[in-house]
């Protein structure tokens, strides 16, 4: 490669790392993987290596990724967070250890090394004063980092009083553990959420929230590995500063392994490697520290990184197996997701038996077929994958797979529309889709029964108590008192909310359905439109189109739902328990504001933004949430903003609060 050549790829790599750096640091929100991304900055740190010409102070290799996000205040590290050099190889490693005795005028006669495992998750900088906490912070770009004290506040295992009253500065890793992470993204699932796309991105996520109310309900856990600055320090040891925080009541690591030499570090890295699927944490590496404080101080760093640590990433392992079936799994929302099963092969420390295959569009690019042998990757802690199928390997023998029609589950039809990927299951009886659909039932939006959140449904469900929406009208006292000590009040309550929301409105009803493409708005229309249950059920696709906010997807989806035979069956159900069936709003023929559509901008005085646009869509007009030349007015009010100002330049007539209040006498 010559020079031209070099610069070229060069500052390619740049510009690729800065967007996915963006992506990782910044956003939280990554899009391609951790080893993809080392590579690339490994093939860049080469490139700059053999062309030292060409190398740039803002080169990603020169500097640590991250910047403050608006909404923090700075601060600046008195002790900078620099990050590590990464090696992909042992021979990498004993090529450290050779440098590391070179630069050290004794030749490193005392040289002992502590590894420990690479956590994935977000570095933080907790200051003491006195023994009590003063502040936290994130990395941010090593210099000068995130104030996220607040926040750090709500993670338990970071102590607010140490068992001793020293000044100290500590840095940690922020986490999620394994099982946690789970959890909380099967919750989110549940509750229509973003899943996040890994462990790591969930706890940066979290801790960067700007409101700390956030950060306070996810299971953020974090383990202190470094001393960056204590105050009469006696220590020449890192291990033993380890212990020494242990002591003062930190959470520390707990892969902290002692080495007399490098072959012990190798060692040591080999067994976290073979282990690491037994860890409750995520990994991403393993690192090599210089135990000797004094030789720390010799060796010195660079801009970027300590000459006295580095980081070994595990390469990503790939085997060969068989693709003995492809099962589906059903989601708690209705997702239908295709599964590998597979002859067992051990990757990467752990036995794959099986594995997602995402979807039926991944299935046809990878031309996957049962029968097939495949190869399977599992690069660090990721999910295992599978990378292609071996196509010279084929027999004839192999089968073609095809989604199912019908659920697996509960054998109701199953759709996948337009512009998705995801294959779904239409049965709202069916019991892998039981939580979601009894959390949303009993939501806010829906049939607002207070009490009833996710952990109570969970807890119902798990007891046999419940299996559908219908159910929740049989339970009886002393079925809910059973899952809270001293829980007969909280029983006695949560059958009174249960009573209450028979009388519900119609429109409550049909929102706690959960029927594709109907929000509590298109639900509130339809009520009045259609006024009873019954009207509904038996109303055709072009009776459904005639509706306002209604096209020709969402009439079918409607209708679709309510020809479903679990659908009629669980209607009847409700009917039985004596839920309303019919719309409560008084009937009107006033269509004053048909054909005409209503922004509303700004604090309004008299009405809330709901019962205004309720005040408007009972008289006929439609609400929307932006102005286009479209718009017939916009109702202004205190305050209000770049609404206000597109529909004077468009010539949108506005009008106040008091001028709509004529207009509705």
């Amino acid at each position: 490669m010559n020079n031209i050549e070099a610069k070229a790829r060069i500052e390619e790599l740049r510009k690729t790392l800065e967007y996915h750096a963006k992506k990782y640091y910044d956003e939280d929100k990554p899009e391609i993987s951790d080893f993809e991304y080392d590579m690339m900055m490994n093939e860049l740190k080469n490139l700059e290596k053999e062309f030292p010409e060409l190398i740039d102070k803002e080169s990603l290799t020169q500097k640590v990724g991250g910047h403050v996000k608006e909404g923090f205040k700075e601060v600046k590290h008195e002790v900078p967070l620099q990050s590590l050099q990464d090696v992909f190889s042992y021979e990498e490693l004993r090529d450290f250890d050779e440098r590391v005795k070179k630069q050290l005028k004794d030749g490193g006669k005392n040289l002992k090394y502590v590894v420990e495992t690479k956590i994935d998750g977000l570095s933080m900088a907790i200051e003491y004063k006195d023994g009590k906490f003063v502040r936290a912070a994130t990395r941010g770009n090593g210099l000068i980092g995130e104030d996220v004290t607040n926040n750090a506040k709500t993670i338990k295992s970071i102590p607010l009083e140490l068992t001793e009253p020293v000044t100290i500065t500590v840095r940690g890793e922020v986490f999620i553990g394994s099982k946690e992470f789970e959890k909380l993204n099967e919750e989110r699932e549940v509750l229509g959420q973003t899943l996040f796309a890994n462990a790591r991105n969930a706890a940066a996520g979290s801790l960067r929230q700007l409101d700390s109310k956030i950060t306070a309900t996810r299971p953020l856990d974090i383990y202190i590995f470094n001393v960056q600055k204590l105050e009469n320090n006696q220590f020449n040891s890192h291990y033993e500063q380890l212990k020494y925080l242990d002591k003062l009541g930190f959470n520390v690591n707990p892969v902290k392994i002692l080495c007399n030499n490098i072959d012990e570090a190798i060692n040591a890295i080999t067994k976290i490697g073979d282990d690491r699927e037994k860890l409750s944490f995520g990994i991403d590496g393993a690192v090599i520290k210089v135990d000797n404080l004094d030789y720390r101080e010799e060796l010195g760093t660079t801009f970027k990184t300590p000459r006295w640590a580095i980081a070994y990433k595990y390469p990503p392992e790939q085997k060969e197996t068989l693709l003995k079936d492809i099962v589906c799994q059903v989601g708690r929302t209705g997702a239908i997701t295709p599964m590998a099963i597979l002859d067992p092969v051990k990757v990467a420390g752990s036995t794959i038996s099986k594995t997602t295959l995402h979807n039926e569009d991944f299935i046809k690019e990878k031309d996957l077929r049962i029968g097939d042998r495949v190869i399977i990757q599992k690069a660090g802690d990721v999910i295992p994958e599978v990378v292609e199928s071996v196509k010279s390997k084929r027999t004839g023998e192999e089968k073609e797979f095809v989604m199912p029609r019908v659920c697996p589950v509960c054998g109701a039809p199953t759709i996948r529309e337009d512009g998705e990927a995801v294959t779904r299951c239409t049965g709202i009886e069916c019991s892998a889709k039981a939580l979601r659909n009894i959390v949303h039932f009993a939501s806010k939006e829906g049939m607002e029964i207070d009490g009833l959140g996710y952990s109570i449904i969970e807890q119902l469900i798990d007891k046999k108590l419940i299996s559908n929406i219908a159910d929740i009208y049989n339970l009886k006292l002393e079925d809910i008192a059973s899952l809270k000590k001293n829980g007969k009040k909280f029983a006695q309550n949560l059958i009174d909310a249960i009573e209450k929301s028979k009388n519900n409105d119609l429109f409550k009803l049909i929102t706690g359905l959960g029927i594709r493409h109907i929000g509590a708005k298109s639900a509130k229309n339809l009520s009045r439109k259609f006024r009873t249950m019954d009207n509904l059920m038996n109303a055709s696709i072009e009776e459904l189109s005639i509706q306002n906010d209604v096209g020709e997807i969402t009439a079918k989806s409607i209708y679709e739902f309510f020809h479903e035979e679990q659908s009629i069956d669980l209607i009847n159900k409700l009917k039985s328990a004596g839920v309303n069936m019919e719309s409560l709003e008084e009937e009107s023929s006033d269509n004053r504001f048909e054909g005409q559509t209503f922004v509303l901008t700004g604090a309004l005085s008299k009405y809330s933004r709901d019962e205004a646009s309720d005040i408007i869509e009972k008289l006929g007009g439609k609400t929307s949430s932006s102005v286009s030349k479209k718009t017939s007015y916009v109702l202004a009010g205190e305050d209000a903003g770049s609404k206000l100002t597109k529909a004077q330049s468009l010539g949108v007539t506005v009008i106040t609060e008091e001028e709509f209040e004529e207009m509705i006498k």
